[in-house]
């Protein structure tokens, strides 16, 4: 199937086959908490995708004495295996797996970390509008621990929520629930922006209000589709307006 690709047609974004972009028009007055995925929304997917796409199957292959192209598709079977679930996002269940130093290897290229466009301009924003600003990730607690040691951004949060301490993940509709035991909000005054269509949907059904999808999660990759959802190329399309 051919890849549907962004293009702009009268100053409106569509994506080629005729699905419009749909440009978020927010009620900012009535909305409370803001919640934000980390990788591929607020960082660039790219440190990720390089990771496991690249370095994780080069040193496989030299720790497992394969060839490169086996040590990708035995990489790339094992981790589609058990996408979306907890340990897909677990840095200790990898390091067991793969059996390789998993932390090491993302200190290795912690270079490639970096801050979305108008991320901080975003986070400003929105503390001088009095928002409660909760980072909720899936990332394992020790790549959390990294990206804010290179970002600086955890001063920006109100909260920190990691998906291991919770014992599940956003694609899991019983994850909203237990979210909302340890940070309560109201679902109908909460936003999510989110570069995960799945998490979205899924936050959907549980009632919050507004949804955003990131467009971008990789700098390097063609944008993603929406799906339906409002989106954003960057976050200077989402700055509040109170």
């Amino acid at each position: 199937m051919k890849q549907k690709t962004l293009i702009v047609k009268s100053g409106i974004p569509v994506l080629q086959g005729g699905e419009e972009v749909k440009i978020p028009r927010l009620p900012w007055p009535n909305i409370r908490t803001v919640l934000l995925d980390m990788d591929g929304t607020l960082l660039d997917l790219r440190f990720d995708n390089h990771f496991w796409r690249e370095l994780v199957p080069e040193r496989y292959a030299e720790r497992h004495g394969l060839a490169l192209d086996q040590a990708r598709i035995e990489v790339r079977t094992r981790t589609h295996a058990i996408e979306g679930t907890l340990n897909w996002y677990c840095l200790d269940y990898w390091a067991q797996d793969l059996d390789l130093d998993i932390m090491a290897l993302k200190r290795e290229i912690d270079h490639l970390i970096a801050v979305h466009p108008h991320v901080l301009e975003f986070l400003d924003a929105l503390r001088r509008a009095s928002k409660r600003v909760v980072l909720v990730t899936n990332a394992h607690q020790d790549s959390l621990a990294l990206k804010m040691e290179k970002t600086r951004l955890a001063e920006h949060f109100d909260a920190m929520i990691c998906a291991h301490d919770l014992g599940l993940v956003k694609e899991q509709p019983e994850f909203w629930p237990r979210l909302q035991d340890v940070e309560p909000f109201d679902p109908a005054t909460t936003l999510l922006v989110d570069d995960n269509l799945d998490i979205l949907r899924t936050a959907q059904n549980y009632g919050i209000a507004w949804l955003v999808s990131a467009l971008h999660p990789d700098s390097a990759d063609p944008p993603r589709l929406p799906a339906g959802f409002p989106a954003i190329h960057n976050f200077s399309e989402l700055l509040p307006v109170v």
